[in-house]
């Protein structure tokens, strides 16, 4: 009696839910029978797993965005594993509660506002700015997040949703590394590595002022290089989330939980300050041998995926000892009324969604098509020859005469053309144009190379050709050794502003229309001038006034109109 009692509460819960029935029968008619039902569950899991991966066309905008920074951004490029990741661990999650189909209508709601920005070309934006700092509150991955959330709770329902609360959540680490964790973590410990190897290098007596060191730890021809760049943020990043999912299969307390993510975050930046000791050892033995010279870079990925491995196991060691809670047990039989009436809800849930799917797929594809015709066109105009391209800058600006033109690329895609100007023995003044169909700015740019503006003035308006002005945004930067101005702006054939329409400082909820791409003959391009001389001791003010006065007189003979024409 004791034993039937005990075991009463666990079947009556195993029995709110539907599951694939593994029970031994006699007879053939109930072995054909558990067939069929088999059979028929089958076709409903196909139907949704088909359903739930076509729905994905209508995340196609974040996905092809996300993709290219997973393709273009050793930094974020983990963000790649973590969507297999997430979906493993849903799958998981599921399968723990026993492929549970006890789904809600509710789960259509998340699903179409997932869509709604495709269907309706806007978007909710949440968002906190103050100068140049912005932070989202709504990331663009969120639509990822909440479609998949939906269809887990249309078919699974509220209860599998609780458990695979921490996979959902992952979804909106799938671009891994914020940028405001870039701006106030990633280049100042860049500078604290660089800092760090010197010193140590120091310690050796082997101190980076000599010419063989300097040739060691920043020249490419000698192998991997010492630079700012070797912060260990990459391995240290992948440790962290390592972490974060041991956590959350092992179960840990959220303290422990939290302890841990940090720990497996230090723990890499150590290691990587002790690849950089490791490597100025191994510099140090390797001068004079030219077979080692010629292996440093080998080395480098050694003694780094050594130490990743030694980082790892550590980790490892230290919480495999948690306990993990046990898996909920299925019962191996369930009643055929209640599979029958789910199978019946299920189908018509799926049926809807199909409807749903498809509305946002069409719309999808019509999207994939107009961006397709757009990048075929810009590519068209990437075909061109250099010589060509390079005939686009004005030859002559007034007594500045053009010097030199080059190009620049990212991931196989030309994106940048920039002309040297010099007029006698003047400084030299580089112009820039920005191809790529998207928003750059140069000031940008040199802040995530670790460079910070000694001054900023924006919107300083400068006199053009035709009488033209022409406001720029400019910063003055100064290394000691070199004074830098740079100037961005914002031109079309038509028009010219110094920066992209930015809202005030504070809290911001708005809907935003989602731009179109903007017709031949009609885009905006970010264009840049970018001025150099040696560092001088009168002050960044005399310094700024001074080359202002020089690149005013340059921009005083540039056609902005016709240069962004040019290049159409």
């Amino acid at each position: 009696m004791s034993a039937s009692t005990s075991t009463r509460p666990i079947a009556d819960r195993t029995r709110t839910f539907p599951s694939i029935s593994h029970s031994v029968t006699t007879g053939s008619g109930n072995q054909s029978g558990q067939r069929e039902r088999a059979g028929a569950i089958n076709l409903v899991w196909s139907w949704i797993g088909l359903l739930t991966f076509c729905g994905y066309i209508g995340m196609y905008p974040q996905l092809s965005k996300l993709w290219e920074i997973w393709m273009t951004d050793p930094l974020r490029s983990i963000g790649i594993l973590i969507l297999p990741t997430s979906i493993a661990l849903l799958i998981y999650a599921w399968r723990q509660s026993g492929w549970e189909l006890r789904g809600s209508w509710w789960g259509l709601l998340p699903v179409v506002l997932a869509y709604a920005p495709i269907i309706s070309a806007r978007r909710l934006e949440f968002f906190w700015i103050h100068g140049d700092f912005k932070l989202n509150f709504i990331p663009s991955v969120f639509p990822i997040c909440l479609y998949t959330g939906g269809i887990i709770l249309l078919f699974a329902g509220p209860r599998v949703l609780r458990r695979a609360w921490f996979p959902l959540a992952l979804l909106l680490l799938l671009q891994p590394v914020p940028e405001v964790f870039v701006r106030f973590l990633d280049l100042p410990m860049q500078s604290l590595s660089a800092h760090i190897a010197r010193s140590f290098a120091n310690l050796l007596g082997f101190p980076p002022t000599n010419t063989e060191m300097l040739r060691l730890m920043f020249a490419p021809d000698f192998g991997m290089f010492i630079a700012p760049g070797c912060d260990g943020m990459r391995g240290a990043i992948t440790l962290g989330y390592g972490a974060l999912i041991l956590g959350y299969l092992k179960r840990l307390s959220l303290l422990r939980w939290f302890a841990y993510v940090v720990g497996a975050l230090l723990l890499g930046h150590l290691f990587n300050l002790v690849r950089l000791c490791a490597l100025v050892v191994y510099y140090r033995v390797a001068l004079g041998h030219a077979f080692l010279q010629n292996s440093a870079k080998q080395a480098d990925y050694v003694i780094g995926a050594l130490l990743f491995c030694v980082a790892a196991s550590l980790f490892w060691l230290v919480i495999r000892k948690e306990s993990e809670t046990g898996t909920t047990e299925v019962s191996a039989s369930s009643s055929e009324a209640l599979l029958a009436s789910a199978r019946e809800r299920t189908r018509w849930r799926a049926a809807v969604l199909t409807i749903v799917v498809l509305v946002g797929a069409v719309l999808t594809i019509r999207a994939i098509r107009m961006s397709s015709e757009y990048l075929a066109w810009a590519m068209s105009r990437g075909e061109i020859n250099t010589t060509e391209l390079n005939s686009r800058m004005p030859a002559q600006v007034g007594e500045y005469r053009l010097v030199r033109a080059w190009q620049q690329q990212q991931a196989g895609t030309l994106v940048l053309e920039t002309a040297a100007f010099e007029k006698g023995t003047s400084g030299e003044i580089q112009l820039g144009v920005w191809l790529a169909p998207y928003y750059h700015s140069i000031q940008a740019s040199l802040t995530t190379h670790g460079e910070t503006p000694k001054a900023k003035v924006v919107a300083q308006p400068f006199s053009t050709a035709a009488g033209r002005t022409v406001p720029f945004n400019t910063a003055l930067y100064d290394d000691g050794v070199t004074d830098t101005l740079t100037g961005d702006t914002l031109c079309s054939p038509s028009s010219c502003q110094s920066s992209r329409n930015k809202p005030k400082d504070g809290i911001h909820l708005a809907i935003t229309r989602i731009p179109d791409r903007t017709p031949p003959g009609e885009r905006v391009f970010p264009i840049f001038f970018k001025m150099q001389i040696p560092h001088a001791d009168s002050g960044s003010e005399a310094a700024y006034k001074e080359m202002s006065i020089e690149c005013e007189d340059f921009l005083a003979h540039l056609d902005f109109a016709q240069l962004s024409r040019n290049f159409q």
